[in-house]
């Protein structure tokens, strides 16, 4: 049982729900579906999860020696030893493969090429330049703003208008939700060499700034879903979900606002949870206005 718990905290699950969260609500978002087949939510959900767990394994695999180090991932299957270095490359390997083939087998090869990509960038790229520019922020949005294509494509069977906003709004999220959790954790990361923060010299006001510019530009990203077809607010659940945006933009921006005002770590910290309510709250949104 032991060992079973291990091989899942290797797949970070905490992190891989939300990510997959997005892929499948960007697939119930996608025109062409029309009602909510749990069947295929669900497998959807669990090859989003093998996919998302295996990048989190390489991940762990590649920094075990870093996480090692740091109190916070020093207990980690890897770093700690109870899991080898072995069983964590076997144990990546199959769920990625599996993950990509059922996404291809039950949705179509464009959903599961996309997958195999965001695999291979979170990996392969984003993790080993975490220790060699702060540039690795936006090559981890990539595959950070990925799984909102995959489910859109999975639902879709094509990368449309409404995929690609969505894409763009889980990037740009995640600049604000890296820097403030680099910014929190920005003691342990630079004793092992991590350069995440946008300012050499660490938490600045000019990383504030950014959180504040970013946060900005998920404003017009948020209510384009609204003028394009995609969402209506003709409806009262359209209304309320724009309203739930707005307030959730405005929600964003002020704890932004606080951080570069205080520079304070605890603002940082509520920056950080603070988008973590975000997301959802604006994805949920979205999907009513379906509704």
């Amino acid at each position: 049982m032991k060992k079973i718990k291990d091989y899942v905290q290797l797949m970070k699950p905490s992190l891989s729900i939300m990510v997959v969260f997005s892929s499948v609500i960007s697939y119930l978002l996608a025109p062409k579906v029309v009602e909510y087949n749990w069947t295929m939510i669900f497998l959807l959900f669990a090859g989003g999860m093998l996919v998302t767990g295996s990048a989190n394994a390489i991940n762990q695999v590649v920094e075990k020696d870093t996480d090692a180090q740091m109190k916070r991932t020093s207990t980690r299957p890897i770093a700690s030893g109870r899991v080898s270095v072995g069983e964590g490359w076997a144990f990546a390997i199959i769920t990625g493969i599996a993950g990509v083939l059922m996404l291809g087998y039950y949705f179509n090869w464009l959903s599961a090429g996309l997958a195999a990509f965001s695999l291979f960038l979170y990996a392969f790229i984003y993790t080993p330049l975490k220790k060699v520019n702060s540039i690795a922020v936006l090559m981890g949005a990539v595959p950070g703003a990925l799984p909102c294509l995959i489910g859109w494509a999975a639902g879709d069977d094509q990368l449309s208008t409404g995929g690609w906003i969505l894409f763009a709004f889980q990037f740009f999220w995640q600049f604000p939700h890296f820097w403030a959790i680099a910014w929190v954790a920005h003691r342990d990361y630079s004793a092992v060499g991590f350069k995440l923060l946008p300012a050499n010299e660490g938490p600045t006001k000019f990383t504030a700034i950014q959180t504040i510019a970013y946060s900005l530009l998920l404003v017009p990203v948020t209510v384009l879903p609204y003028f394009t077809g995609m969402c209506s607010y003709d409806t009262v659940a359209g209304m309320i979900s724009i309203g739930m945006i707005i307030v959730a933009n405005l929600f964003m921006i002020g704890r932004c606002v606080v951080l570069y005002r205080t520079m304070e770590v605890s603002a940082a910290r509520r920056v950080m949870f603070g988008s973590y309510m975000y997301l959802p709250v604006v994805m949920f949104a979205l999907l009513l206005s379906k509704m």
